[in-house]
């Protein structure tokens, strides 16, 4: 039955032959959780700390086909931090109705954990995740030992917006309008515009569907990417001003300071684009930015535009991410955090050239 539908699935979506079996792997993941939901009263949803349009528009969407698949149950989407929900993201429908980790004072019956796959990036929803009998994951980043009782994970997955798309149809429940949007919007975002190495046939393919399911993707351009508020646009001239380049050129790196944001007015979550100006260098291949933030800490972004893997840089200092777009945070300040990942894109960089040179 489940090939059967993998097939079926298939040939919908176009994909090759060859993706059968991963197909039919992904209707049995998804077959585990939907059973997992069935049995569950109250269902908690949560994305790692510091989301971003994958993570919210996600698990939003996900909020939405559960409701609507079942609509007596009570689910909740959780914050992993204390700070609000970042202000271009706040025109996602649902949006409102985040509850702060630290606020959630229940044990639901299924924690359902979206675009992660670290018990560590749960931050303040930690705790929760572990008390919860049952837990369930969907996501698309690389894991070696998934936690969950139930779990998709799929690395090659533009999106966990892209899986979740493809569970809220596995469910036989609609694309509705507003999960819809939540779902480019989480697409969108995590392909950069559709312009990062993962916007394959895939994300276009599901987008496409999307669109026709009622997502207004200038919706999600003029809130992400064309509502800027001065304050932002003074702070992204500091750090536009101080592009530097490493190894060659094959380094772009810049930085924002807590005195940066307080100077300029700007808020830290408005900030989460502005490694894609420092990834715009001509000529780089692999990108840093970094920025203070409360608490005596950094927090880094990285981009590769090729095949470096920056995700391994990322995990060395505790954090995580793909191939092509990882984070971090660590302590110190922006010289310290500088002093400790550099030499690691360094050494990135260097060794590709090494075994190009070999080849």
């Amino acid at each position: 039955m489940a090939r059967d539908m993998a097939e079926d699935r298939a040939q919908t979506q176009g994909a090759p032959q060859g993706d059968v079996e991963g197909l039919e792997e992904q209707e049995r993941g998804f077959a585990r959780i939907a059973a997992l939901v069935e049995g569950a009263g109250e269902v908690a949803i949560c994305a790692h700390t510091s989301p971003d349009g994958d993570a919210l528009g996600s698990g939003l969407a996900l909020a939405l086909a559960i409701r609507e698949r079942w609509p007596e149950k009570r689910v909740v989407n959780l914050l992993a931090d204390d700070a609000p929900v970042p202000r271009i993201y706040r025109f996602l429908p649902g949006s409102d109705g985040f509850v702060r980790a630290s606020e959630y004072d229940r044990v639901p019956d299924l924690f359902v954990v979206v675009d992660l796959s670290a018990l560590s990036r749960l931050n303040n929803a930690r705790p929760i995740c572990e008390a919860a009998p049952h837990v369930a994951i969907i996501d698309h980043h690389p894991c070696e030992e998934p936690f969950g009782d139930a779990y998709v994970i799929r690395p090659e997955a533009a999106a966990a917006g892209v899986i979740v798309t493809e569970f809220v149809r596995f469910l036989g429940v609609e694309v509705t309008p507003d999960m819809a949007q939540c779902l480019f919007c989480a697409i969108s975002t995590d392909t950069g515009r559709f312009q990062y190495q993962n916007a394959d046939a895939e994300a276009f393919r599901v987008a496409s569907g999307l669109v026709e399911a009622g997502a207004n993707p200038s919706l999600v351009s003029l809130n992400v990417y064309q509502s800027f508020r001065l304050q932002y646009l003074h702070l992204e001239s500091l750090v536009l001003g101080r592009i530097v380049t490493f190894e060659k050129g094959r380094i772009a790196y810049s930085y924002a300071t807590a005195s940066d944001f307080e100077r300029t007015g700007a808020d830290l979550d408005e900030s989460d684009g502005l490694i894609d100006d420092v990834r715009s260098v001509a000529g780089s291949e692999v990108a840093l930015f970094l920025k203070e933030v409360p608490g005596g800490r950094v927090r880094g972004n990285l981009r590769s535009k090729g095949e470096l893997d920056v995700a391994q840089v990322a995990q060395r200092v505790g954090g995580g991410g793909h191939k092509a777009a990882a984070g971090f945070t660590i302590e110190g300040d922006v010289d310290e955090a500088f002093s400790t990942v550099m030499p690691m894109l360094t050494e990135l960089v260097e060794g590709a050239a090494s075994e190009g040179e070999a080849e």
